[in-house]
């Protein structure tokens, strides 16, 4: 799918992500990715943005989210990462970019592909061998969705509604990580790889 400005509308979802200018790191010690997600949870609200997802990796970073105001959703990426991007070059005496170029955003246009995304995103620190157990990586959502943190950033309808139970969220990520399901087929231009 082509990376381009794409009008965002009330009540849909979009996954926004953006890697590291040269694939370099964007987040060097935990007070880097806690400043971040201050900023989305800010944001969110500000913006009537729910965050559905969400996972934060030392190059790259995905958030799906849902519009729900008549904000445009893809303020929230801009806001939280022009912020970032300021207040890391300031910290670290450098300027420049940090990303490479302007985030990118899918909408997802399909119903069937939103949880997928989900555990997609979620998998990330385990597909990329940064930890061996999803409740090891503590900059995604996951820990919500499981019930093992109370945070504010996650749907909690929409978690229960799909998967009542915390076993039953985590086996279907874990499915995805020992290649017992594979995504869709039609998945493959939703996603960052």
């Amino acid at each position: 799918m082509p990376y381009r400005r794409i009008p965002f509308a009330q009540g849909q979802y979009y996954h926004v992500y953006n890697r590291g200018s040269g694939r370099q790191p964007i987040f060097r010690e935990a007070d880097n990715y806690l400043f971040v997600l201050r900023q989305v949870k800010k944001y969110a609200r500000a913006l009537c943005i729910v965050v559905i997802a969400y996972c934060l990796m030392p190059n790259h970073y995905h958030l799906l989210l849902r519009q729900d105001g008549v904000a445009d959703a893809g303020l929230l990426p801009w806001r939280v990462f022009n912020s970032y991007t300021k207040a890391f070059n300031k910290r670290y005496n450098r300027s420049g970019t940090l990303f490479e170029g302007r985030y990118k955003a899918i909408h997802v246009d399909k119903d069937s592909y939103l949880l997928h995304l989900c555990r997609y995103i979620h998998a990330n620190p385990v597909k990329h061998g940064l930890v061996t157990r999803l409740e090891d990586w503590p900059y995604s959502n996951y820990h919500e969705w499981i019930g093992t943190r109370d945070g504010a950033l996650v749907d909690r309808e929409l978690v229960r509604e799909h998967f009542p139970t915390a076993q039953i969220y985590s086996q279907f990520v874990l499915d995805y990580l020992s290649k017992l399901e594979e995504l869709p087929e039609g998945i493959k231009g939703y996603l960052l790889e």
